[in-house]
């Protein structure tokens, strides 16, 4: 890590020696947990233990930090000519301890270490993982803003009600967060939902208040009204979940529950541009699973939205 003249952790300089070398972070930020110089964190949650066929997004942090090495400084606003670092200080956390095979036990230890990040006041952006651990983020974050607004990318509602005894699978977070009271399904948006997993469960998701746009929704209407919608119907703190197979699996294959006739890279970046201005808690891009992988193309999409949540963060500054 390097410092400023302020003793502020920067990113090492980009064009310091070879990209693939020194410390294994995103980006190239500094590496720590010092959360007194920090406003964003980046934060592995490598798990997959909750997944009901492929797996592999354990690996899914290390591969998107890896696709960093790719990145360079970039803007793409006109009035915001530097990258997020002159104005946000960016550190990776690094990842969070999770126990294999035991699911309810790392349920409950990723809260706890989740709860000294968000009550230091620290952004948590968080890479997965599959989508099982968005769940004890949005409990850290709920127990200290209140019931929040979910914008949800996703091929799949994952709305789905766990079996007696077993609550915990990747289809299961946002059932669990209304269960809760961690989101406000009237004050959120489902956003790529298709495929023969998710027909059944469409309705009961729309039931349970959640306004969900299909990917054929989506298709007619386009970015702008689907962005419309969002800015209008969120109306509490938000917290963001970016399931990377919201994107068609010709742009992101590397992922454990492909779904055809998706998004596309380009739709997925003007939707994540779009949210701008939206008072954003938390934040997640999970199921990358790069054994699926083709060219490393999905970690590096990945790798790429998580920039593109960083400059939304910056522009809020």
């Amino acid at each position: 890590m390097t410092t400023d003249s302020g003793d502020r952790l920067v990113p090492e300089e980009w064009q310091r020696g070879p990209r693939y070398g020194g410390a294994y972070t995103f980006a190239r930020c500094p590496a720590t947990r010092d959360l007194s110089r920090a406003d964003v964190a980046i934060i592995g949650i490598p798990m997959d233990m909750a997944v009901l066929y492929r797996p592999g997004a354990r690996f899914g942090p290390r591969a998107i930090r890896d696709a960093s090495g790719q990145l360079r400084p970039h803007h793409w606003d006109e009035a915001m000519m530097e990258p997020p670092y002159d104005k946000l200080r960016v550190v990776d956390y690094g990842d969070l301890d999770v126990f294999p095979g035991y699911i309810e036990q790392t349920m409950e230890h990723l809260l706890e270490q989740l709860r000294p990040v968000v009550d230091a006041g620290v952004f948590p952006l968080v890479l997965g993982g599959d989508h099982s651990s968005t769940l004890p983020v949005l409990r850290a974050l709920a127990a200290k803003h209140g019931t929040l607004s979910l914008v949800h990318f996703d091929a799949h509602p994952d709305y789905w009600e766990g079996p007696e005894g077993r609550p915990y699978h990747h289809g299961t977070p946002f059932r669990i967060a209304v269960d809760e009271g961690l989101i406000d399904p009237s004050a959120s948006v489902q956003v790529g939902i298709r495929g023969s997993l998710s027909e059944s469960l469409i309705e009961k998701s729309r039931e349970a208040g959640f306004h969900l746009i299909t990917a054929d929704e989506f298709a007619r209407q386009g970015v702008a009204s689907t962005l419309e919608a969002i800015q209008r119907i969120v109306n509490l703190p938000v917290y963001v979940s970016l399931d990377i197979d919201s994107v068609d699996p010709a742009y992101a294959p590397g992922t454990g529950t492909p779904e055809v006739a998706g998004l596309t890279s380009r739709e997925i970046v003007d939707l994540v541009r779009g949210l701008k201005g939206l008072p954003f808690v938390g934040i997640d891009v999970v199921e990358v699973a790069p054994a699926y992988d083709s060219g490393e193309i999905t970690a590096l999409l990945a790798a790429n939205l998580v920039h593109e949540f960083l400059m939304l963060l910056r522009r809020g500054r």
